[in-house]
């Protein structure tokens, strides 16, 4: 008898998903088991590093060395129970995005603090956002540096993703602009020099943000920046990408509804900003003001796409509201695509000319903005004169943080009528989720109270 041969056509949908399930299940276990051995080398190499930087004793480098073996098996041993809510005490929300929202939540066995981000699987399938959120996973796992928000867990439930976060007590920028009027030159100086450090970080691992805002810019106890939300964040994995922004590349003109402010009344303009700005946060329809125009048109864009929402966040806080802000995002989008004649600087509110070029050099053409060549090239304008690039964290931040306790959520927005119970009412039972789950090492192994950042 002649070997039976099997065709894709042959096969049912089912059968065929069965058997992808199948070879991405085997694939990422083993892809895992060898992540995870590279992991444990770095952790032992980098140990013996420091050992020999400290100059430390024999005694006492056997003695570090049986601590990290302790911990490399303690690690495996907790990698193997299996992470859920159980395991978490919701204290609050503290945050509402388009597909889910942030708790903060107390881990029951350490009593440690983090923040918890909830996506719905079911609206991730529907509204084709699957390759993003495996992106800010797979970022989150990656990064490993103080300018990115540090993830400990992600797990899963047949509704629900979940991450869990650093808690940064010190809220976002969007908070910190919005009850300021403006920030100063030199406010603006620190807090631009930061972002510039903290997208530079994840350049550097092969991501574009494509989201940079200040809602993305978190702030920790000290003020000091960390960049967050990677769910647009785009890298050079096939299973991050996905046409996003196909609806609104699409839009005809008659779509466009104008009703323009006086374009000199910057206060009028700032306060109308301010009124609409938390509601379009927790939108879905989000706001475009801060997206390079390049992304829209769908013909391409690199990492400089990034460069030019740092500009538009610039002049929002020297200004008081972005250059493109309008009564409706249409209205913004339009404005974003003819930024040639609409990027324009009030009168009433001066700033430097050095400010101005910066913004200028920020907010143009792709081949000739700022970064093109590399992040030098920002952090040698005349607007950083000053900044000690390598010790900026270590200094202190400008503007002062308030942070009484470690669930001290009064830099975060308030929602009193909210059920901490979560709703468990899509299920959502899908295999392109598959190795969602993770635990980092420094967050089994930890024990004691956890520091604020």
């Amino acid at each position: 008898m002649g070997d039976q041969v099997y065709t894709d056509a042959s096969l049912s949908t089912h059968t065929l998903e069965k058997v992808k399930k199948a070879k991405v299940t085997i694939e990422t276990f083993y892809s895992n088991l060898v992540n995870q051995h590279l992991e444990r080398e770095d952790r032992m190499k980098a140990l013996e590093k420091t050992l020999k930087q400290e100059g430390v004793t024999d005694d006492q480098r056997e003695k570090r060395r049986l601590l990290l073996a302790q911990k490399e098996t303690e690690f495996l041993r907790l990698k193997r129970t299996r992470l859920g809510l159980g395991d978490f005490e919701m204290l609050k929300i503290i945050g509402r995005g388009a597909f889910g929202e942030v708790r903060l939540v107390q881990k029951k066995d350490t009593g440690h603090i983090y923040a918890m981000k909830m996506l719905r699987k079911k609206d991730m399938m529907e509204k084709e956002q699957v390759a993003h959120v495996r992106a800010e996973r797979d970022i989150l796992v990656e990064a490993e540096n103080p300018w990115v928000v540090k993830m400990f867990y992600s797990f899963q439930d047949v509704y629900n993703l979940y991450l869990i976060m650093e808690f940064l007590p010190g809220g976002d920028m969007m908070t910190l602009l919005m009850n300021k009027d403006t920030l100063t030159e030199e406010q603006t100086q620190f807090y631009m020099a930061e972002s510039i450090l903290a997208i530079n970080s994840i350049h550097e691992l092969g991501f574009i943000h494509r989201d940079i805002k200040p809602d993305n810019l978190l702030i920790d106890a000290k003020g000091h920046l960390k960049l967050s939300d990677f769910g647009l964040c785009t890298g050079l994995k096939k299973a991050h990408r996905t046409d996003y922004y196909r609806d609104l590349s699409q839009a005809q003109p008659i779509d466009f509804s104008t009703r323009p402010l006086t374009a000199n009344d910057s206060r009028r303009k700032a306060e109308t900003w301010k009124s609409k700005r938390r509601k379009l946060a927790y939108s879905t329809v989000g706001t475009p003001d801060y997206i390079a125009p390049e992304v829209f048109q769908q013909s391409g864009y690199t990492l400089t796409c990034d460069w030019w929402s740092l500009g538009v966040i610039m002049y929002e806080c020297l200004i008081g509201y972005p250059p493109f802000c309008s009564e409706s995002p249409q209205e913004t989008y339009r404005k974003v695509m003819n930024w040639r004649t609409t990027l324009v600087f009030p009168d009433e509110v001066p700033i430097s000319d050095v400010a101005r070029n910066l913004i200028l050099s920020l907010c143009t053409d792709p081949d000739k903005r700022l970064g093109l060549s590399g992040v030098q090239s920002l952090k040698s304008q005349k607007f950083f004169r000053g900044v000690d690039w390598e010790h900026i964290r270590d200094r202190p931040a400008p503007i002062s943080m308030s942070v009484k306790s470690l669930t001290d959520t009064s830099n975060f927005d308030e929602f009193p009528d909210s059920d901490l119970k979560i709703d468990q009412i899509d299920e959502a039972k899908d295999w392109v989720f598959v190795n969602y789950t993770y635990k980092r090492f420094e967050g089994l192994t930890q024990r004691g109270s956890v520091l604020m950042s």
